[in-house]
């Protein structure tokens, strides 16, 4: 079984900064792309930002040069760095992995349980 663990959400003025981490555990033989989504109320789930195992990173269009996804694979941790932040990036954050689980290489997609991010004055 794999846990996904996420902390750093909360109260954050306009312009503020955030940065939130998600730590895999469990049995984890190796993971692949870790991302972020969001969700605000009456929204679908969104795509934030992802990394894959050697970098590659790809970020929603609304927080391009604001938001910074990052890994440390040893910690089995992602994190997001969130700058600038607005308003209407108030939402319920999810990480996720992708998490090989033994050596046949079998994989599956893990979430967290979410934290909320509430960005206002």
């Amino acid at each position: 079984q794999v846990q996904l663990v996420e902390s750093g959400g909360g109260l954050v003025q306009p312009g503020g900064s955030l940065r939130l981490s998600c730590a895999a555990s469990g049995s984890i033989f190796s993971i692949n792309t870790m991302g972020w989504y969001r969700q605000a109320p009456g929204k679908q789930r969104e795509l934030v930002a992802a990394i894959t195992n050697v970098g590659s990173t790809n970020y929603a269009d609304s927080v391009k040069g604001r938001f910074t996804i990052s890994r440390d694979s040893a910690k089995k941790t992602v994190y997001l760095q969130m700058n600038s932040l607005k308003p209407e990036d108030t939402a319920v954050y999810y990480c996720n992995a992708n998490v090989v689980v033994d050596t046949y290489l079998n994989h599956y997609l893990y979430w967290g349980q979410g934290t909320q991010v509430t960005v206002s004055s």
